[in-house]
């Protein structure tokens, strides 16, 4: 952290930058900025933490070339010094975004009223017409308006997913997926809303399916009225997510598009006489590829699931980058949402991350870069010997907890934050899930070990085990926290992800009735094509790929070692 800041500003810095990702759901990491006016010290901490959150800061002589155009730029100071700079930032080429974030920390930096009408993007985000399509406002001394309306935020999402509406645009051309019905069972928001659209849009007929837990009922109700078939409610029970799973399963997807693979385990439960029928599935997440594996292990796998996960422009940025930010941000939102004196968290404060596989790099990294001291416990000696490389301290989990203010499970594996690390936290530390499956805190077993549950404000439960008067915060009910908290992974990070879904696609469609049924690997083209897309939408020429002179067919390669002389 800077050495001039203050706990104070620190905790403005955060705010602010958790804020602006609030209202825009937009990614931090990659994106060049610049800071305009304010106090040299704000200035200071905000920089601070936007770089060390993988921005990076533009020169102002660099504004007009076109590799260094800012995105958003961050003002601090007065409307007089605010309106130039945006001005000038606002002149750039058609289709390059420009997010203009009021961060003024006493009162408001920029006049919306000096760039003529403005109208709402999406809650918390204002469009400026008057300036270019392409320039938006947000203020962070606001929070965005509780608005369920989807439409805005269906158009907001898919402006800011070029490389998924690329590889769309091509299998649409190609005319692959007319007479194909795609089943999506991923957690329904904007984001997800857009690939089921770009779908039916390239020619299939799409049908979604989403846990009740994962179900923004407005977005939902956006894809029936475009005309999709939608089984998901936010209401739903058990029994009833069951019954719409199946009802999904029913109208007899070609492809299954799953997350966490509960949708694929129930088809070849419940519904084993459609596999035959099938060409594949594609699954999204790490834990819901290890019990496939068990399953294609076993001989028992029917059909072949592509692996979207284990893709380098999937794993790299989803899993480090995106979700890393995003669940990070959502516990500390939540967490300012708490009474003073409930929880330890504090800037500057103590953090554990149980795991350290991408996502747990990804946690450690952003809370790093928030002020956390942050303790990494993991099993595998090869991640916890990249941990310590990496500047963490190392230790075990039930250790690494007793002083700790704030808890995140990374790992995706259940009962991570068993009964003895639960017991072992300090009163009013904080716990959270950033993996994705149930009892990866071990809450079953702590109530049947007599803990009672004291609700201390949203979405955050005290647990208190008997002969004690405090204990442990766990957050929404140890359920992963971008899910049930936030609105999931920042726009660009889902839009590298599902344009790798879409690449999966492609492989079925081509390929499927030659696939193993197994958990196959995404093709190594998707990668590069998605992530030489997602440079240009970034602004960075990709580089050409190296030609490496063939080998003549008639030829064996010389296995023999020159280095010595002549080996003849």
């Amino acid at each position: 952290m800077p050495p001039a800041s203050d706990p104070a500003t620190l905790a403005w810095a955060s705010a602010a930058v958790r804020r602006f990702a609030a209202a825009t759901n937009l990614l931090v990491a990659a994106r060049r900025f610049r800071i305009v006016g304010g106090d040299p010290r704000d200035a200071a901490a905000l920089r601070h933490l936007l770089t060390a959150l993988g921005a990076r800061e533009a020169e102002q002589a660099d504004q007009h070339q076109p590799s260094d155009l800012v995105d958003q730029l961050w003002c601090l100071g007065t409307p007089d010094e605010s309106t130039p700079a945006v001005e000038q930032a606002a002149d750039r080429p058609r289709g390059t975004t420009l997010v203009v974030i009021d961060a003024g920390r006493h009162l408001p930096a920029v006049d919306e009223d000096a760039f003529g009408p403005v109208a709402p993007a999406r809650p918390g985000v204002l469009a400026v017409p008057m300036l270019s399509d392409d320039v938006f406002l947000v203020s962070t001394g606001r929070d965005p308006e509780d608005d369920p309306a989807a439409d805005a935020r269906l158009r907001w999402a898919r402006r800011s997913m070029p490389v998924a509406r690329s590889v769309a645009a091509e299998l649409r051309d190609g005319g692959l997926l007319r007479g194909t019905r795609i089943g999506v069972a991923m957690f329904l928001e904007p984001k997800t809303a857009v690939l089921s659209l770009l779908l039916r849009d390239a020619g299939a007929e799409v049908v979604v399916y989403a846990h009740a837990d994962e179900t923004d009922d407005a977005v939902a109700d956006a894809l029936r009225s475009a005309g999709l078939t939608v089984f998901a409610s936010s209401t739903a029970t058990l029994a009833e997510q069951k019954q719409l799973a199946l009802a999904m399963l029913d109208t007899a997807p070609h492809i299954l598009l799953d997350d966490g693979s509960h949708v694929i385990r129930l088809a070849h439960q419940e519904r084993p006489d459609l596999l035959p029928t099938m060409l594949g599935a594609a699954e999204e997440t790490t834990s819901g590829l290890r019990p496939l594996r068990v399953l294609a292990a076993r001989g028992e796998l029917g059909i072949p699931v592509i692996a979207v996960n284990d893709a380098r422009t999937k794993t790299f940025f989803d899993n480090r980058y995106g979700t890393g930010q995003s669940t990070v941000f959502a516990v500390l939102d939540l967490v300012d949402g708490l009474a003073s004196g409930t929880h330890r968290v504090v800037s500057g404060g103590a953090a554990v991350v149980a795991g350290f596989g991408h996502v747990g790099e990804g946690v450690a990294l952003v809370l790093t870069a928030l002020g956390f001291r942050v303790t990494v416990a993991e099993t595998d000696p090869v991640r916890a010997l990249q941990a310590r490389f990496a500047g963490y301290t190392v230790a075990p989990l039930v250790e690494a907890v007793r002083d700790a203010d704030l808890v995140m499970s990374a790992t995706g594996v259940s009962d991570t934050i068993d009964l003895d690390v639960l017991r072992a936290c300090a009163d009013g530390a904080v716990l959270a899930v950033a993996g994705g499956v149930d009892q990866e805190i071990a809450i079953d077993d702590a109530l049947a070990a007599g803990a009672r549950r004291r609700d201390v404000g949203p979405k955050a439960e005290r647990f208190v085990f008997p002969g004690a008067d405090g204990g442990p915060i766990v957050l929404d009910d140890g359920g992963c926290i971008n899910i049930t908290a936030a609105e999931g992974n920042p726009v660009e990070i889902m839009d590298l992800s599902f344009a790798v879904q879409l690449g999966a696609v492609r492989m079925l469609l081509e390929r499927g009735d030659e696939l193993e049924r197994a958990v196959v690997p995404i093709d190594p083209a998707v990668d590069d094509v998605t992530a030489r897309t997602a440079l240009a939408a970034f602004g960075s020429p990709a580089v050409p790929p190296v030609r490496l002179p063939e080998q003549p067919a008639d030829r064996e390669p010389d296995v023999r070692t020159h280095r010595f002389g002549d080996p003849a």
